[in-house]
């Protein structure tokens, strides 16, 4: 048989076992200890079946059936005297009736919790029956404790939590960030049918365990929300001692030495005893408690110091040896190294990064002054590099000419001419200008790489050999190199001195 048939066959068998169960009960009751109960049970439309009899009967277990209750419409009410509610339980109505045989139980126990069976006898049918279930509720009572413990490698309980009296039984978690681990729930089941449930943590203890935190949480159906029970372990443990505040620069007059004798423990260390290796104690020394004070350091200090703590569980001690200097010791520079060091470091740094941009822009400048209006690094024409830029104004001056030098022109022709015009007898003539220098006239001619110098000396030794063949003179006259010589004028190589306006063509 498929699922799908098994599914249908359950339900079937639901619905038969509804319509063959026609007296109405209450499935479950609930209820608490101390409290009155209500059971009730109907036996609605009865049709042609004759009700004879209810009994109401108390099943505690599978095996265990007591009548608590009897009604008859001919001879009466009986309670049996041998039932568990005996006294304490009532029909709801008096006399009652088939119609209605509810029942009421006073002051309900935990014991009374169980099945509650309202029984009709019937004819021509016979007997038919409605269950109800009597569900008794107590709210337990939860506490929860730590418990002392020694540090051990051997794991222990150090914590329990236990709920006791309550029904059902509750259910108990813990958290905490210990790494130990939770014993098994044990169950007692108690005389009043009461469940009480005990649980307990189990670890290692060791001293760093001391104080840490852990929680119980206790859930029960009574209780809207669980309790938690916060707590902090217990680990006991001898004590511990370390000595601070030597800082080895006790030297010969000193007076703000010190030692403190730093203990741990639990319990409590209750003595704490400072010692010397030698058995004296020098007269320059003061003992508080836990600090030892030394009014003037001298030779006497020169010694080890020792420090006993004791407490319930055992002593430790710990000691440490004092080196008297004759002066005080160097204040360390190692801070002030490193800061110079890094000083460099950032000043190399800066340093570095001025003179870089100081070449790139020196650069910059240099390729924008050579230019003559054509991209960065193109090469010189000599019409270029002998005339400035191509472009002039209206009066003949260029804008970005050089005039700081002569400017020769070759092959003119003869209907060239201007006002006062003179002739070179290389062929070249030389034209009067008013061009002003400016500063980047200065800086141009200043700039002139030596390749560009030595073709501008090729041009005056081939103009010295024009004048030579053709025999003249030299055009401009020459005159005594003084030292008040015009702004206008310039010596040359061959003593002769020409105009820096001047425009030889």
């Amino acid at each position: 048989m498929n699922m799908s048939g098994l599914l249908s066959a359950l339900i079937l068998l639901i619905i038969q076992g509804a319509l063959a169960q026609r007296v109405r009960v209450e499935p479950e009751v609930v209820s608490y200890p101390g409290q009155s109960v209500t059971l009730r049970c109907q036996f609605p439309s009865p049709g042609e079946t004759q009700l004879t009899q209810v009994s109401w009967i108390f099943e505690r277990t599978d095996t265990e059936r007591t009548n608590i209750a009897v009604f008859h419409p001919s001879f009466g009410v009986n309670y049996p005297t041998k039932s568990p509610v005996a006294d304490r339980v009532r029909f709801i109505l008096d006399p009652p009736t088939l119609d209605n045989p509810s029942i009421q139980i006073r002051n309900v126990k935990m014991t009374d919790e169980g099945r509650y069976i309202c029984e009709y006898a019937t004819y021509p049918s016979g007997n038919e029956q409605g269950v109800s279930s009597l569900v008794m509720l107590a709210k337990p009572k939860n506490i929860a404790t730590t418990v002392t413990v020694t540090a051990d490698q051997t794991p222990v309980i150090v914590a329990r939590c236990e709920s006791s009296n309550g029904r059902p039984a509750a259910t108990i978690s813990w958290s905490t960030t210990l790494n130990g681990n939770v014993t098994t729930p044990i169950t007692t089941d108690n005389p009043d049918n009461t469940v009480s449930v005990q649980s307990a943590y189990m670890l290692a203890p060791q001293p760093s365990d001391n104080g840490k935190d852990i929680s119980c949480m206790v859930s029960h159906r009574t209780m809207p929300q669980p309790e938690t029970f916060p707590m902090k372990l217990v680990v006991e443990y001898p004590p511990k001692v370390q000595i601070k505040g030597y800082d080895d620069n006790w030297y010969r007059g000193r007076t703000s030495a010190f030692l403190i004798c730093q203990a741990d423990g639990n319990p409590a260390p209750t003595t704490v005893t400072w010692k010397t290796l030698s058995g004296l104690m020098p007269e320059t020394v003061q003992v508080q408690e836990t600090r030892l004070s030394v009014q003037k350091v001298d030779d006497t200090i020169n010694t080890t110091f020792i420090c006993e703590v004791k407490n319930r569980l055992g002593y430790s001690r710990d000691q440490i040896t004092v080196f008297v200097r004759e002066q005080p010791s160097p204040p360390s520079n190692t801070g002030v190294i490193a800061g110079v060091i890094f000083a460099c470091i950032l000043a190399v740094i800066l340093l570095g990064v001025l003179i870089y941009f100081l070449v790139s822009h020196n650069r910059r400048q240099q390729h924008g002054y050579r230019g003559t209006g054509k991209p960065a690094g193109a090469p010189y024409d000599s019409f270029t590099r002998l005339f400035g830029s191509a472009k002039s104004s209206k009066n003949g001056t260029g804008n970005n000419g050089n005039n700081n030098t002569p400017i020769y022109r070759g092959e003119v022709g003869l209907n060239e001419k201007t006002a006062n015009q003179g002739m070179h007898p290389g062929g070249m003539a030389l034209l009067e200008t008013t061009h002003t220098h400016t500063a980047e006239d200065i800086l141009l001619s200043r700039e002139m790489d030596e390749v560009e110098r030595k073709k501008f000396d090729e041009l005056e030794e081939e103009d010295e050999r024009y004048d030579h063949f053709g025999g003249g003179g030299p055009i401009l006259q020459l005159r005594p190199h003084d030292d008040d010589l015009d702004d206008d004028m310039e010596s040359q190589r061959d003593g002769s001195v020409i105009s820096r306006t001047a425009v030889y063509v």
